[in-house]
């Protein structure tokens, strides 16, 4: 079941909120940005998401295929949203769950993960190891 949550980055610059069902998949990919900054996304649709504050203060990142933008606060750094393709080219939100005000920690603790190889862009994989995501 969706519901609405409320996230910002750190500093409070940027503010959003998404549609998620946190009982659906969440995301770990052990892609060079992902495992290093260790963003942990919900995806949704792009109607599920709606940035309520902040246009100006973000930052796109592009990358590798460049298929994925990656969203920064140019203040304090956080990595709130990402906006993708799927393989087949459909645009999703990736919504980074740390960034939820609204989240209780049990909803997060119960929250199931599906592990991806974004580091070899098998996005239908898991990869060998997954303990370090």
């Amino acid at each position: 079941m969706r519901k609405t949550y409320h996230g910002s980055c750190h500093c409070g610059a940027i503010h959003f909120e998404a549609d998620i069902d946190i009982r659906a998949n969440t995301y770990r990919c052990n892609c060079s940005i992902c495992s290093r900054n260790r963003f942990w996304p919900a995806i949704v649709a792009p109607g599920a998401f709606r940035l309520l504050s902040g246009q100006s203060d973000l930052t796109k990142y592009l990358f590798n295929t460049k298929r994925h933008e990656h969203y920064f606060c140019k203040h304090c750094g956080v990595r709130p949203f990402g906006i993708g393709r799927t393989p087949e080219g459909h645009q999703i939100y990736g919504v980074n769950l740390g960034c939820l005000d609204d989240v209780a920690p049990k909803e997060l603790a119960e929250a199931p993960i599906l592990y991806v190889d974004g580091q070899h862009d098998n996005w239908s994989a898991a990869p060998l190891v997954t303990s370090y995501l």
